[in-house]
């Protein structure tokens, strides 16, 4: 049996919130939503390793709103960027085959996704779930824009998901400002990625439209 790791990136703010509170400690049906992405995991694999990454100032105040029993995981410090932050958690694990790396402010993922993104890292050593775009995509092209397929357009969700000695080998490289997921630091190292379904439901939680879009799907 493979052995799961999960690196939970949470370093957001609640500026585009609104609030002052960071937003993965906003209560959604009486917990925070951090804790709802940790339970989520947990309820799909008991036994998955989980590495907890948030800024250093944020660290005691969620020891502060979190039952100590409840806190069964590693909890260490992010960086300046995501990037940073990332390969810190990477390290912070220990003797695992695969990794999930997730949004904190993501606990809507479905157990089936997670599944097919496990299955998938049977065959390959980089999966990401996406989801097809509804609406019209434009990009911009100087003062104009121009009409893009679709069809031919993915949208990345996470967890993004590697088999660990790979995407660790990946995070040696120095940072760039084009590494704006997991995903590009692996095909940087010269891998692949597999793409899967994910599920719509599976927002980052950013605005306050999000939280109540939230909050109906997890009551």
């Amino acid at each position: 049996m493979k052995r799961i790791g999960l690196v939970l990136v949470a370093g957001g703010s609640g500026k585009r919130m609104g609030n002052k509170l960071a937003k993965q400690f906003i209560q959604v049906n009486n917990k925070p939503i951090l804790q709802h992405s940790i339970d989520l995991f947990y309820s799909w694999n008991k036994d998955i390793q989980v590495v907890l990454v948030l800024p250093e100032d944020q660290i005691s105040y969620w020891k502060s709103i979190i039952n100590p029993s409840e806190i069964n995981y590693s909890i260490c410090n992010g960086g300046d960027e995501r990037f940073h932050s990332v390969k810190k958690g990477l390290e912070a694990l220990s003797e695992v085959d695969y990794v999930m790396i997730h949004d904190g402010v993501r606990p809507l993922v479905s157990h089936e996704v997670l599944d097919r993104c496990l299955h998938s890292l049977e065959s390959n050593k980089g999966v990401i779930p996406v989801i097809s775009p509804t609406e019209t995509v434009r990009i911009l092209d100087g003062s104009t824009s121009l009409h893009l397929d679709r069809n031919k357009i993915r949208m990345v969700q996470t967890p993004q998901c590697f088999h660990y000695p790979e995407i660790i080998n990946a995070y040696k490289s120095p940072y760039k400002e084009t590494f704006t997921d997991d995903a590009s630091v692996f095909e940087n190292a010269g891998n692949s990625v597999s793409l899967v379904e994910g599920n719509d439901e599976n927002i980052k939680i950013t605005t306050p439209a999000d939280l109540k879009w939230a909050s109906i799907y997890l009551n």
